[in-house]
């Protein structure tokens, strides 16, 4: 059953309605037009009586109640309710009272109209709708303007993202669910010969396939794209198209694969930081509301661990958050349990994860010309008599790679008699000094000594100890072992044996030991170890005493299986038990113990993201963590900076390049964008 998770939600819930509004009982179209009117004559309005009478009908009923309240009071009621309502709550209202293909229409028109055109609008619109939808949408268009939508978008876009939406627009996508096995593998080898086999990129040919064929069949391509390539098709975009054009393929990619996973993805990252992208609120909220808001509500639980209600509630105020609240119909409080459309995204997530070969870049590769001689020299000088010249210092140390660096500081004392690392610590100061004197250190030096400073002095460091250990693979914390030996004279084991306790300490000495299985994974034991975690899990429920069972369950299992093993475990746990493995560490673990395993999980889902989103904390809000942002630009930058830079604008819609840029200054800000390797 679950290896045939790739039905569409029609096919899989074929008769459910999956709305939050729903039709209101013992309707009455006059009465109601009455009652607006009450609500909105003589000084001010009852914004309440509206929010609670429009919200709680559908949108068939809505259009009724318009059309009676023309019969009873001789006036237009979206006219009436713009006159009384204003700001954000206006647009909510109004756009509720409109037939989907009008607000469609009108969304896309105030999208193109103006200075600028609102492309991330367009996008979300034309690649999520069925070709029913589209074919009401360009009707609606030309009677409400009396403009051709297809001539509107030729007019103000361009290149092949224009292209793309005017085959869209056709709405001629194929919808026949019997598919051709031949077909599908002869579009997933055209897909990689356009792309990753060609010089350059035949834009043609994705926009071909992916703006014609069914979805039904576009997810087997997909799937065999996998096989042949080893990678994702969205990694495949990402690398080959750039752009409007790239944004807009992505979401046909996630639109094909899960409608109601792209539009929670688009709501999250609407609230998400600073301010809110209320356009893009209210336009999914009022669009998805009758149509597939229970299983967005369900996806939104499942990868961002919140309900999409409690952060409505956290990032809005007033009638527009009761209006918008009412729409979202419920509140998804029982985190990590899972509904069918959620629980399949979760197992695809894992599967993704598990058959993709990504290869992992750094941003720093070995300097092509180098003269360890020369570089040597430019230092020297550069440290020399009066001030210091730190952009010499910048260009040389970060445009080298490690190894070449090592061979700096040989050549440095053998022609100067003196030691690079002392000349580099009198001569820089603050975080400059911290950067560069890490980067000119090797990996398992510089990775002992962050361990040895988040253990001494008062109170330790747990973050940094669980960062560093629960993501370095054997044979690099074979060698931080080394290393710490040799420069602290204690083993590392040691050192965490005394500064840590209990549960946490057995984790980290653990994987301090460096002994993980690396073999593939073994299905039958990945089964009989989730039944493990899901009896535990089941164990704890009884009794808070159960809570050591559990953590020394988790603890077997997940510091000593090979990746590919774990992320078997891990969707065999969500067969199982409907849960998922990260919700449940959250829910009955606390403290160092949970955040270890939490880290073990998304390291072995997807390490780049674990640091992303590392990344991005250190510099959001006020003040930045410059301690962890040096730390991982150090420590990434020649394993997989690459890639966590592309995780980066993919999550947080801002480049690492921008963020750094905005977030820091001077000569700090200079060395890390040259480690960050140029901006997406």
């Amino acid at each position: 059953m679950w290896r045939n998770w790739k039905g569409s939600r029609k096919e899989q819930q074929v008769g459910r309605y999956r709305g939050s509004v729903k039709e209101f009982p013992n309707f009455n179209a006059s009465q109601d037009a009455e009652a607006l009117y009450n609500a909105m004559k003589g000084f001010g309005s009852d914004k309440e009586a509206i929010l609670d009478l429009i919200t709680s009908r559908n949108n068939k009923q809505r259009i009724e109640i318009g059309q009676a309240y023309k019969s009873l009071y001789g006036k237009d009621l979206i006219t009436e309710l713009k006159r009384e309502l204003m700001g954000k709550f206006e647009r909510l209202i109004v756009g509720l009272m409109r037939p989907l293909a009008y607000f469609d229409a009108k969304e896309i028109k105030d999208a193109l109209q103006g200075i600028g055109t609102d492309e991330k609008c367009l996008i979300e619109i034309l690649a999520s709708r069925t070709n029913q939808q589209i074919h009401k949408l360009v009707e609606a268009y030309r009677d409400a303007y009396e403009r051709d939508l297809e001539a509107d978008v030729l007019g103000d876009t361009s290149g092949h993202f224009r292209k793309m939406l005017v085959v869209l627009l056709q709405g001629t996508r194929e919808e026949d669910d019997v598919v051709s096995e031949d077909l599908v593998e002869q579009d997933a080898k055209d897909l990689l010969e356009a792309g990753e086999l060609k010089w350059g990129t035949d834009e043609a040919q994705f926009i071909y396939i992916l703006g014609n064929r069914s979805k039904q069949h576009l997810r087997l391509v997909f799937d065999e794209y996998m096989k042949i390539s080893g990678k994702p098709i969205e990694q495949s975009i990402h690398g080959e198209l750039s752009g409007d054009f790239e944004q807009l393929m992505l979401a046909v990619v996630k639109c094909t694969r899960s409608t109601p996973e792209y539009f929670a993805e688009r709501l999250y990252k609407a609230m998400k930081g600073l301010g809110t992208k209320d356009n893009t609120l209210i336009r999914i909220m009022v669009s998805r509301s009758e149509i597939d808001m229970l299983d967005v509500r369900e996806v939104f639980r499942t990868k961002y661990e919140k309900s999409l209600h409690s952060m409505i509630k956290d990032d809005t105020s007033g009638e527009y958050k009761k209006a918008l609240l009412k729409l979202c119909g419920g509140d998804d409080d029982a985190a990590g349990e899972f509904f069918p459309e959620a629980a399949q995204v979760a197992y695809r997530m894992w599967e993704l994860s598990a058959v993709a070969k990504v290869e992992l870049k750094g941003t720093v590769r070995p300097a092509a010309v180098f003269n360890a001689d020369d570089d040597a020299k430019v230092l020297r000088k550069a440290m020399k008599g009066l001030g210091t010249d730190e952009g010499a210092i910048i260009d040389v140390v970060t445009q080298r790679s490690n190894a070449q660096r090592q061979l700096i500081l040989r050549t440095y004392k053998s022609h100067f008699g003196r030691d690079l690392m002392a000349d580099l610590k009198s001569e820089l100061s603050g975080s400059l000094a911290k950067l560069i004197l890490g980067l000119m250190m090797t990996p398992a030096e510089y990775d002992a000594k962050q361990l040895k400073k988040a253990m001494e002095g008062a109170g330790t460091d747990e973050s940094i100890l669980i960062e560093i250990l629960t993501t370095r693979n054997n044979r690099e914390i074979q060698a931080i072992n080394e290393a710490y030996r040799a420069a602290y004279h204690k083993s590392l084991e040691d050192a965490l044996s005394s500064d840590t306790s209990g549960h946490f300490k057995r984790i980290l000495v653990s994987l301090a030991l460096g002994n993980r299985d690396e073999g593939a994974e073994d299905l039958s034991q990945a089964h009989e170890d989730a039944k493990v975690v899901a009896e535990s899990l089941k164990l704890s429920d009884v009794s808070s005493g159960d809570s050591t069972s559990l953590e020394t369950h988790f603890l077997s299992i997940l510091c000593t299986r090979s990746y590919p093993h774990l992320r078997r475990v891990f969707q065999e746990f969500i067969k199982m038990t409907n849960h998922d493995v990260a919700h449940t560490i959250r829910k009955h673990m606390s403290g160092d113990v949970r955040d270890a395993f939490v880290a073990i999980v998304r390291s072995v889902k997807d390490k780049p993201a674990f640091f992303a989103d590392k990344l991005y904390d250190s510099m959001k809000g006020l003040g930045t963590d410059e301690r962890t942002l040096t730390r991982i630009m150090i420590s990434r930058s020649e394993t997989d900076l690459l890639n966590i830079r592309r995780v980066f604008k993919e999550m947080h819609e801002k480049s690492l390049h921008h963020m750094i840029e905005k977030d820091t200054s001077g000569d700090y800000c200079k060395a890390l964008l040259a480690v960050c390797g140029g901006d997406d």
